[in-house]
């Protein structure tokens, strides 16, 4: 499971890394105080909060990439309230292509979603005190890239469109598995044009796209209970601690 991340990199060098066409946000390249809630560097992203995504969007017969915010958690196109949002904000990959709430939009509404890494608890016991110790997994080099999927969502009134997404997530690798059982699928650089396309409706080749980081991939950190409290966040929170 992923239930709670950080992702920090300024939009700017989104743009970058993912040769994005557009932000459709009009996003300003000025300091975090001036940009956009999804934008903003942050250290404790959690579920129905707006994240960055990378996209692609077909317009007059030509794919536009595009990096925006979607809310985490995903809401089916046919659920009657966005309610059900706040508890979808992982999708199996055993069964991402089959499960009624997720198989759609597997199926030609994938994105991206850039982090610096997620966070894991595992349940100790020390000196007669029982609590969850909270750690930091985050790539042994580079950005983390995780797999998503998104979906449009509208009440019966016609308002305005929500637009949310989930992490697909897979058994975790032996090193991280200790900790929590499941973890998200990544997708390396030179799968991003094929996963993002929305032409790709074979979802047979979308998961052979997915990468499970292998072994010594993925770094693990014991970090402060400070990321516990969803209201804390900074760099602090991802910042190594001594375990007694």
């Amino acid at each position: 499971m992923c239930g709670r991340y950080a992702a920090s990199t300024h939009p700017d060098r989104l743009i970058e890394i993912f040769d994005v066409d557009e932000v459709p946000d009009g996003l300003p390249a000025v300091g975090p105080e001036g940009l956009a809630e999804w934008s903003r560097p942050r250290w404790n992203i959690a579920p129905t909060d707006m994240v960055p995504a990378v996209l692609e969007r077909a317009r007059e017969q030509v794919d536009v990439r595009l990096l925006t915010g979607l809310r985490w958690g995903l809401v089916p196109s046919w659920s009657k309230t966005p309610n059900a949002g706040a508890r979808m904000i992982n999708a199996r990959l055993e069964t991402v292509d089959t499960k009624p709430a997720f198989r759609k939009a597997f199926a030609s509404r994938r994105c991206l979603l850039p982090a610096d890494g997620y966070y894991e608890w595992q349940a100790v016991s020390r000196r007669g005190r029982s609590y969850k110790q909270p750690y930091f997994i985050v790539p042994a080099q580079g950005l983390m890239v995780m797999a998503g999927i998104y979906e449009f969502w509208r009440d019966q009134t016609g308002g305005d469109w929500l637009v949310t997404c989930a992490i697909i997530t897979t058994q975790a690798a032996d090193d991280l598995g200790t900790i929590h059982d499941r973890m998200p699928v990544q997708v390396t650089r030179q799968d991003w044009d094929a996963w993002l396309d929305p032409g790709l409706n074979d979802t047979s080749a979308a998961k052979g796209l997915l990468h499970t980081p292998d072994p010594g991939e993925m770094l693990v950190r014991p970090v402060s209970t400070l990321v516990n409290r969803v209201g804390n966040d900074g760099p602090e929170l991802v910042a190594a601690v001594e375990l007694e």
